[in-house]
């Protein structure tokens, strides 16, 4: 029997590639699980991952046995109970772990198996397939990441990218160049010597003369190296700057009088949602937080989440403001410009027409994307009906959903982000 013993200087990190490949095998009962997991659990609660059970029956390995070969015959006794083709029922009892039902004293079984997944698996899992639609490369100023591109030959670099065939092509040469007139003369006195042989046989001086010659050109030759330092050629790699996407979120929630506590909560619950995707999937992203009543004000992280602030509704106010920042802070020549809206569609009935124009004028032209959230158990109001306008008229970047419940939450959000097949 061998024994494998694993030496390499891994740490404890040895088994990360098991790992990785056991998650990859059972992804479709982790994805259940993590998505059921998001349903009953706080968005808020993230600080630990998820346990996941996976049935028996689905961690069994094939296994290939060998027969007996050859054709076997078996007689069989009849029986009373069956004729040909009857479908034979399962027999009762015989364990399987799920317990629930009677004692007894025969049957044996497997329980499932459960393992524990990390916080970082368990977003990964939870935000795999999901993206910002739309994102497109813009021009980037200051770009800060590189990637290094082979830039062809070089003479000095490090020993871990030589290029032998370069390198040995490069000795090759050099030797013809620096050995070619030695050789053509070494090929003229071997042919002298031959000559002296064959018609001048008693010429010794002359012969040994040559022989000498000929040997001083050998050891000439000899003498250049194999392989000099000025041979040794390098792959040449430099950095150069990859470009990426930057992207800027607009989250605007309403905080009117008539948003319940309840219906507040289902926001920043969609709301932190939003910001854990995004500061997790992109590097290059700014968030601007806007909360509104009457007035509309740019806040913080803080302050958009736990401000009781609050007021009668005006929507406009937001949208107006979403479009001053954008046109100060955010040329959309460098920026991929989102919108994300929240609010329980109770608005002041001459402004939700404002906010049509706002949008359809002012702001959808300019963004990649722009999503609308109504929570509320009741029939939509003006401003969905206005926001049903905008939709007609840019269907591929504009989206809204209704919000019921907190169970709502994730489902809308895939729905809203689900990874588009380019075409």
């Amino acid at each position: 029997m061998s024994y494998v013993i694993d030496r390499r200087l891994s740490g404890k990190n040895k088994s990360t590639v098991n790992r990785q490949r056991f998650l990859r095998r059972y992804r479709d009962h982790i994805k259940k699980a993590v998505e059921e997991a998001v349903s009953r659990r706080s968005i808020t609660d993230m600080e630990h991952g998820e346990q996941i059970s996976i049935p028996g029956r689905d961690i069994d390995e094939p296994v290939l046995h060998h027969g007996r070969g050859g054709r076997q015959t078996i007689v069989h006794p009849g029986n009373k109970e069956f004729t040909a083709g009857e479908h034979i029922p399962r027999p009762p009892g015989g364990g399987g772990g799920k317990g629930g039902g009677k004692a007894s004293n025969t049957g044996e079984g497997m329980d499932e198996f459960v393992f524990q997944i990390t916080q970082e698996e368990f977003l990964d899992f939870m935000f795999e397939d999901l993206e910002l639609p739309n994102l497109v490369k813009r021009h980037l100023t200051g770009a800060d990441t590189f990637k290094s591109v082979r830039a062809g030959i070089s003479s000095v670099g490090n020993p871990s990218r030589i290029n032998i065939v370069r390198t040995l092509r490069s000795a090759h040469a050099r030797r013809i160049a620096l050995s070619g007139s030695s050789r053509n003369k070494l090929r003229a006195a071997l042919a002298e010597l031959e000559r002296l042989k064959r018609e001048e046989p008693d010429n010794l001086s002359d012969i040994q003369e040559m022989e000498a010659e000929i040997a001083r050109l050998r050891a000439h030759i000899g003498r250049l190296p194999f392989l000099d330092t000025f041979d040794l050629k390098y792959n040449l790699l430099v950095k150069q700057p990859n470009p990426s996407s930057k992207a800027v979120m607009f989250c605007l929630m309403d905080v009117s009088g008539s948003m319940t506590q309840a219906t507040k909560d289902i926001a920043k619950r969609f709301f932190i949602l939003l910001y854990l995707f995004l500061k997790r999937s992109y590097d290059k992203i700014d968030v601007v937080f806007i909360r509104h009543h009457t007035s509309a004000k740019e806040v913080d992280e803080e302050e958009f989440f736990y401000s009781r602030e609050t007021g009668g509704t005006i929507v406009s106010s937001a949208l107006k403001l979403m479009q001053e920042i954008m046109a100060e802070r955010y040329p959309i020549n460098e920026w991929n410009i989102y919108g994300a809206q929240a609010s329980d569609g109770d608005n002041w009935n001459d402004d939700s027409p404002i906010c049509r124009d706002i949008l359809i004028k002012q702001i959808m032209p300019f963004v990649q994307y722009f999503t609308y959230v109504e929570i509320t158990p009741r029939e939509h109001q003006a401003l969905w009906f206005e926001y049903e306008q905008v939709c007609e008229r840019f269907e591929d970047t504009f989206a809204q959903q209704q919000l019921v419940s907190a169970s709502d939450i994730y489902p809308v959000f895939r729905e809203l982000f689900q990874r588009r097949l380019v075409t």
